[in-house]
Parts: structure tokens; C-alpha cells; sequence
């Protein structure tokens, strides 16, 4: 892996991304407009939305930044884009990380704007502070980064690409615990739930809202959600192909 080449293709990546407002929208524009739509679904109990908008902070970005991430590369390989980069001094490993760097970058900048607007103007109240509230969103938007390029390599054209949330994320999100308790459901259930990275996202917001201080509970649901999106990246750099 050379550094210099992964920043090369970062900067590629976010050059692109400036050039195309539709996507840049999307993924800022799109979060935000849920936020402030589930604040309104449930104008008249405030307490529900202050409960739920921390963990939906760690749901929206985690979705948003998969379909984009895997439409992106998959659109990378379809141009042909692949197969140039392939024939220059560059690896795939170095390709995967610039992709994952870049948009990480655009996830942070997604997580400070729609934490802004859930703290800032809608007034969620959380006891950790606004601080670990963007860490928890920026790792989060990490995840889901590295889990669309790593599927991008599985789908053969961007409605595939689509499709994937449902087996990949959907089932996440309806373990995770932001329906119904994990300690509620079915014993099978709750022990899939404990390997799924999208359950210790939404735990670490919950250890945001309800903690003032920063917990060893926290780190450690902070850094499974980090190692699962680092282990998404080194699969994804073993199975990137070019385009057939």
C-alpha cells in the first residue's frame, strides 16, 4: 500500500463528488430531511422523537453512505475507470482505502451537518454532548463506506447494487434493537444480533444519550464498529474485480 496513492485517489474521488451536485444532495441533503420529517411524524410526543433520534443519527447515515459508496465503485468498474487504474502502479488495496478515505471525509461532513440540525435546531437532547454524538455518527458513516465498497464487488449493475441493502442492512436494522429490545426477542435472534456491527452502532448512540460521561461501553461498541468496517475494506481490496 503507498500512502501517496491512496491520497491520489481520494482526491480523484472527491474531485468527482464536487462535480456532481445530485449525489453530493443526496448524501447531505437526504439525512436531513428524514431527521426533520420523523421530527414532524411525531409532532405531538416529543419525548418519542428525542428517544429515537439518536439512534436514527446512526440508521440514515449508515444506509445513505452504502448506497452511495456501492454505486459509486460499481460505477468505477462499468466506466472501465478499474481497468485503467489496473494497468497504471496502483493496487487494489490502495484504490479500496482512497475510495474509503474519501468518503468517509463526505461522511463526516454529513455527520456534523445532520447532528446540527437534530441537537442544533430540533432540539434532541443528549447527555453526552454534541462532541461524542459526530464521533459515533462519523464511525458509523464509516461502516457504511466500507460495507458498500466490499458488496460492490458482488453486484453487477447499480440496481443489484440496491437490492443489496435488503439482505445486508434491513435485517441490521431490524435487530439492532431500535424496534423492539434485544432482551425481547427470540434467543436465536438476540445471538445474531451480538454479530451484527449495526447493533453496537445504534448501542453506542443509546451510551451517547443516556451517559454525560464518556463509557468503557462506548470504546468498546466504537471500536467493533471500526474493526467491522477495517475487515470490510481488507475484504473488499481481495475481492474488487474489474469489470467482465
Amino acid at each position: 500500500m503507498s500512502l501517496r496513492k491512496t491520497l491520489a485517489t481520494t482526491k480523484r474521488v472527491l474531485k468527482q463528488l464536487s462535480h456532481d451536485p445530485r449525489t453530493l444532495a443526496l448524501v447531505l441533503g437526504v439525512p436531513v430531511l428524514l431527521v426533520v420529517l420523523l421530527r414532524y411524524v411525531f409532532d405531538g410526543q416529543p419525548q418519542v422523537f428525542n428517544s429515537l433520534a439518536p439512534t436514527i443519527l446512526a440508521i440514515f447515515p449508515l444506509l445513505m453512505m452504502f448506497l452511495v459508496t456501492s454505486i459509486a465503485t460499481l460505477r468505477e468498474r462499468k466506466s472501465g475507470t478499474l481497468d485503467r487504474l489496473m494497468t497504471e502502479p496502483i493496487s487494489k488495496v490502495d484504490f479500496i482505502f482512497g475510495y474509503a478515505l474519501a468518503f468517509s471525509i463526505v461522511g463526516f461532513v454529513q455527520a456534523c451537518l445532520v447532528s446540527f440540525v437534530a441537537l442544533g435546531l430540533l432540539d434532541v437532547m443528549v447527555m453526552g454532548g454534541t462532541l461524542p454524538v459526530i464521533i459515533t455518527a462519523v464511525c458509523v458513516s464509516f461502516l457504511g463506506t466500507t460495507l458498500g465498497l466490499f458488496v460492490s464487488a458482488f453486484a453487477r449493475n447499480e440496481f443489484q447494487a440496491v437490492q443489496l441493502v435488503m439482505p445486508i442492512i434491513m435485517p441490521q436494522v431490524l435487530l439492532c434493537g431500535l424496534f423492539v429490545p434485544r432482551e425481547q426477542m427470540a434467543t436465536v435472534l438476540q445471538w445474531l444480533a451480538d454479530v451484527l456491527p449495526v447493533t453496537y452502532a445504534v448501542d453506542a448512540m443509546k451510551q451517547v444519550s443516556v451517559h454525560a460521561d464518556w463509557t468503557a461501553d462506548l470504546t468498546r461498541d466504537l471500536v467493533i464498529v471500526v474493526g467491522c468496517g477495517l475487515a470490510a475494506l481488507v475484504l473488499g481490496a481481495a475481492t474488487i474485480r474489474r469489470q467482465e
